[in-house]
């Protein structure tokens, strides 16, 4: 799980390589071996970065809930992890984005990682802005209040 509510920014180089910043690598230590799993976002054009054994949680959730005879189900499956790459960070910090994945999330070279509790997201940092200054003061108090006031509950 990761814990921070820091967004970072850093940039990606031309072949798309990212370097974690330090804060956040600290965050990581324990998962930068094991390495971790790349995807496209289903709700925004970002990319997902997984820690492998959150990912492996979420391979588990759906193997749980799928039904491996429904064409549906494979379907989904199947369009889900269209694009997953796995990925390693080298000694420097660093973890190549693969060049669809770049492509996807439209990519320059300025990049935004905000962790949102067990995956980071990497955006083109004025992907994240429009993104970010797309929701008004009003609808994100009314968000809020329904998420957060009563702890939750409707």
């Amino acid at each position: 799980m990761i814990h921070s509510s820091v967004t970072y920014e850093c940039k990606a180089d031309s072949k798309g390589r990212i370097t974690i910043p330090s804060g956040l690598k600290c965050l990581l230590d324990k998962e930068l071996e094991r390495g971790f799993v790349l995807k496209p976002s289903v709700f925004n054009r970002c990319i997902e970065l997984y820690p492998q054994g959150e990912w492996q949680e979420i391979m588990e959730k759906l193997r749980t809930k799928l039904n491996l005879f429904s064409k549906q189900h494979l379907d989904y499956l199947r369009k889900f992890t269209a694009g997953v790459k796995e990925v390693e960070v080298d000694a420097a910090a660093r973890f190549l984005i693969p060049k669809s994945l770049v492509e996807y999330a439209h990519i320059d070279k300025e990049v935004v990682l905000v962790p949102l509790i067990n995956f980071i997201e990497i955006w083109d940092k004025e992907a994240f802005e429009a993104q970010n200054n797309s929701i008004d003061e009003v609808t994100f108090m009314q968000m809020t209040e329904k998420i957060m006031g009563e702890d939750g509950r409707e």
